[in-house]
């Protein structure tokens, strides 16, 4: 499990980055209207592998830890994408994330428990999910 987990964060990264391939040929998001705080497209681009990173890491030192919860995670961040960006339901995406971030509160506090290194190495993560949350339940609530 301890190498097989940061594999599955690289696979959540490719199958979620495949969803936002649709971004450049639909007009739907696009249109939308957006938060004042919503970054150029380009930030998503940079930010998220840092992000991806930084959970290889942890999933890495704590596989035998946080495991089942932490694929759990996983499968609802690569959702997000298609939910929001191919079926075009910002509403049950804002629910997904609803739910990572309560789930990813919970990995938080296995990680402190195990290391204060890690804990912050993962706070950016969560950090970016409730922004994310932020700019997910702008969509809905402007639109």
């Amino acid at each position: 499990m301890k190498y097989l987990l940061p594999l599955m964060v690289v696979l959540t990264l490719v199958i979620g980055s495949l969803a936002n391939i649709y971004i450049n040929s639909d007009d739907w998001y696009g249109s939308l209207i957006k938060s004042s705080l919503n970054p150029p497209s380009f930030i998503f681009g940079i930010v998220w592998p840092i992000l991806y990173a930084l959970m290889a890491i942890i999933a890495y030192k704590l596989a035998h830890k946080i495991a089942p919860i932490f694929i759990m995670q996983l499968l609802l961040n690569a959702a997000w994408s298609w939910i929001f960006f191919y079926f075009h339901a910002p509403l049950i995406a804002l629910l997904d994330i609803v739910l990572l971030i309560y789930l990813n509160l919970r990995i938080l506090i296995i990680i402190k428990s195990e290391s204060r290194t890690l804990y912050f190495l993962y706070l950016p993560y969560i950090i970016w999910l409730l922004f994310a949350a932020f700019l997910n339940a702008s969509i809905v609530f402007l639109n």
